[in-house]
């Protein structure tokens, strides 16, 4: 773990008083934290912009009585080039379902995997959700992993 730094910031009155209703409302005990997960966001979404493995999921809700939705859906995600890790499939009603699928693989090819399911008529909602490994991130000056326990994984 690096050594933690002070630093100061200026900012309008109006606009800490925003953050700090935010922080709040999220449940952050301080500014710090607040801050240390804005840059670890940005710092995904620049990770997300190169070629590196990163890992996302997407989200899709759908009509399952969509003619042809059900083996579009499965086309697409076997031929996808990256790693489908996992699958969870709710029903949500007589007519909707609701999918999640953990990926891993290229940022921009899990892009194009969640705008392919997305675009399939009958999808009524589609979304990717970038998350990282932290592999490519620097220390985050706390212990924050699993909120606070440690854990070795195999």
């Amino acid at each position: 773990m690096s050594d933690l730094v002070r630093f100061g910031v200026s900012i309008s009155g109006d606009l800490l008083e925003y953050f700090d209703d935010l922080i709040k409302r999220r449940g952050y005990n301080n500014r710090s934290e607040a801050i240390r997960d804005l840059i670890r966001e940005r710092m995904v979404q620049e990770e997300w912009g190169t070629e590196q493995e990163t890992v996302g999921t997407i989200t899709i809700v759908y009509d399952h009585h969509s003619r042809d939705l059900s083996s579009n859906l499965t086309h697409i995600q076997h031929s996808f080039v990256g790693d489908i890790i996992s699958v969870l499939h709710v029903h949500l009603d007589h007519n909707n379902c609701l999918e999640v699928l953990v990926v891993k693989g290229q940022g921009k090819q899990l892009q194009e995997l969640s705008d392919q399911l997305a675009s399939i008529r009958g999808v009524k909602y589609g979304r990717l959700t970038m998350a990282t490994t932290g592999e490519m991130m620097p220390s985050s000056g706390g212990d924050h992993s699993h909120q606070g326990h440690k854990h070795d994984h195999p």
